[in-house]
């Protein structure tokens, strides 16, 4: 009846810039006797209904009929649809199943119409590259001397140790130990990340703080002085810029540290904050129940104040000509990925865009975003992350899903559902910029997702002694190959996470940020994601090609990723069993980049957990 992936029935599919005129189309059995059609529309901003009257507009066959008519939206916003039938059975109504079908059933599911800012734009720079995030402190440490670093911190000795997990006297958890990655250590290897195909940084947090992952930031003026200086980013940047990449700053902008100089509990700064005074400038920054001890905070950790955005000078701090996001990008970084971006107004969001494209017109403003960021609801409000005024793309923790299921043991139809509702729901400039990760410093390890026991819940004594025995390593690394094809392949920008491309495991914090193992890493894995960069590189669809399903059977999974120069075919098998993949005959013509070429049956074969991977000229592309 209706397909909204397919133009036959929706075109253009996807998500459209406002003026748009988009052509719909359904078909139905003749036998229903149908005497009207409408497509129904809601307008998610206002919650107006309004009915569209299609016409007829011909026959499908001998026993089917369509009708047709258009919408052009007006205005960036959702818009959810359906369509309403009258027939001798009375009025019926054609709602969204699998796939993007169209059903006949009351029950409301329905299609999602993305609508986007006709001028949204998205920097050019980071489309077809690749991501690689780093966690400072135990990335690289140079041994660059340090002066200024606060004397309660522990440093550990030994790089590579297991960091500290265990609670203190008082039974907290105080993430004070340091292993001194820096910045000029992260300079140092530049040579290696090219190496990777790597064209963007992303860092964790650099400002100071006093707890090792720095998400409580004590002054976003200052980089942390166990890190290095403003002079070291400095050259930082200058130095990765020469490479022909660009780094990303972590802005943690929705709470500060309480051991900062805005709150100062701990009164570890000259200058009173807003926990020993009301007269403090940075008092009206934070929502006091009670002063000073009763106060609003990230999650009820203490340590955390929330910030109130809405506080003029707080802004002027952040976004103001001058402010913390034009200074850093002044210093070199080439833009911001956002912390906890669902707990930022719209507002902020907005002011963030504004002031970060005004000092550099390229930067990137990246969020964190769990869910499918086009529909996300936070606190009761519809976001508006990627209509056009405040993200340019988001983590994509639904490919992150998609991939790790498949590869341990969920269906691939499934699977490749959820990565086609990405793809139906995001504008077209922001999925050529999806951070697809497959872990971070908020995950468990990849390695560890796909051959380690599942957590169920275990807490940090069981998770510091939990590793990967000989057998579920090798397997793991087998199965990190096919994961890391998927994320260099989907559309989007893949991230590794560092480490993982040296086989790194470790299940939640702090075991997933452990040291990167300098001269123990797994050779073998580290020239698998060379060969990856040097296909992303070579490969113009991957860029920001077409996406094509292809195959979506039990545990083998396959899609084409296609534009005007080559088609790229991509065939994963999880199962545990060979498998014979039948192709289309256009592909006898391909040459492998992975695995072989399909014998003269058109018949691919695939090992247990292995891969294949064609490409297919289609013009004078070079490849």
């Amino acid at each position: 009846m209706f397909n909204s992936r397919n133009p036959a029935y929706r075109d253009p599919v996807g998500a459209v810039a406002d003026g748009t005129p988009v052509h719909f189309k359904i078909t139905l059995p003749r036998i229903l006797r149908c005497s009207a059609a409408r497509l129904m529309i809601k307008d998610d901003d206002t919650g107006e209904e309004k009915a569209q009257g299609m016409f007829w507009c011909g026959m499908n066959g001998e026993d089917g009929e369509w009708w047709e008519c258009h919408f052009q939206p007006e205005k960036p916003g959702l818009f959810f649809y359906w369509f309403c039938i009258d027939t001798e059975r009375g009025t019926l109504k054609i709602t969204r199943g699998s796939g993007g079908e169209g059903v006949l059933r009351e029950a409301p599911r329905f299609w999602q119409l993305t609508v986007y800012d006709r001028n949204f734009t998205t920097p050019d720079w980071l489309a077809g590259g690749i991501m690689y995030q780093i966690f400072p402190d135990r990335f690289f440490r140079s041994g660059q001397k340090k002066t200024g670093v606060p004397a309660d911190r522990k440093l550990h000795e030994s790089w590579g140790e297991q960091p500290d997990w265990e609670p203190d006297e008082d039974g907290r958890i105080t993430n004070t130990d340091y292993f001194g990655g820096d910045l000029r250590g992260i300079e140092e290897k530049l040579s290696y990340l090219r190496s990777l195909g790597v064209t963007c940084v992303y860092m964790n947090p650099i400002f100071e703080s006093h707890s090792n992952h720095r998400y409580d930031t004590a002054d976003y003026s200052r980089v942390d002085p166990l890190l290095g200086s403003e002079a070291d980013f400095s050259n930082l940047c200058a130095a990765a810029e020469q490479m022909g990449i660009r780094v990303v700053l972590d802005g943690v902008f929705n709470h500060t540290g309480s051991d900062s100089v805005y709150f100062n509990r701990q009164n570890r700064y000259a200058e009173p904050g807003a926990y020993h005074s009301k007269n403090s400038p940075y008092y009206p920054w934070y929502t006091f129940q009670r002063w000073p001890k009763d106060y609003d905070c990230w999650w009820n950790f203490i340590t955390l104040p929330n910030v109130n955005e809405s506080e003029p000078t707080y802004g002027k701090y952040i976004n103001g000509k001058g402010g913390i996001i034009q200074k850093w990008l002044a210093a070199g970084a080439g833009g911001w990925r956002l912390d906890v971006a669902d707990e930022l107004p719209d507002f902020f969001l907005e002011n963030i865009r504004a002031a970060a494209k005004e000092q550099k017109g390229g930067a990137l403003i990246l969020g964190e975003v769990w869910e499918d960021a086009s529909n996300k609801t936070a606190y009761g409000k519809r976001r508006r992350y990627l209509l056009g005024g405040q993200l340019d793309s988001v983590m994509n923790y639904p490919f992150r899903s998609a991939v790790l299921g498949f590869l341990t043991g969920a269906d691939a139809m499934d699977m490749m559902e959820i990565i086609l509702n990405i793809l139906e729901n995001y504008p077209p400039q922001v999925i050529r910029l999806l951070m697809n990760h497959i872990g971070t410093h908020d995950t468990e390890r990849a390695l560890t997702v796909l051959a380690g026991e599942p957590l169920n819940g275990r807490g940090r004594p069981w998770q510091s002694t939990a590793h990967l025995t000989r057998e579920r390593r090798r397997r793991g690394l087998r199965l990190m190959r096919l994961a890391s094809l998927m994320q260099f392949t989907l559309p989007g920008v893949p991230c590794i996470y560092y480490g993982d491309e040296a086989g790194m495991e470790g299940y939640r914090d702090p075991f997933n940020r452990a040291c990167y193992p300098w001269g123990n890493e797994e050779k073998d894995l580290v020239e698998w994601y060379r060969l990856l960069g040097r296909l992303r590189r070579g490969c113009s669809a991957l860029r920001e090609g077409n996406f094509l399903p292809f195959l979506a059977d039990g545990s083998c999974m396959g899609y084409i990723r296609q534009d005007d120069a080559v088609s790229m075919l991509c065939l994963i098998n999880a199962g545990g069993e060979s498998r014979r993949v039948t192709v289309p005959e256009e592909w006898l013509n391909a040459r492998a980049a992975v695995g072989v070429v399909p014998d003269e049956s058109n018949t691919l074969f695939l090992d247990a957990e292995d891969c294949a991977v064609l490409l297919l000229k289609r013009s004078n592309s070079g490849i």
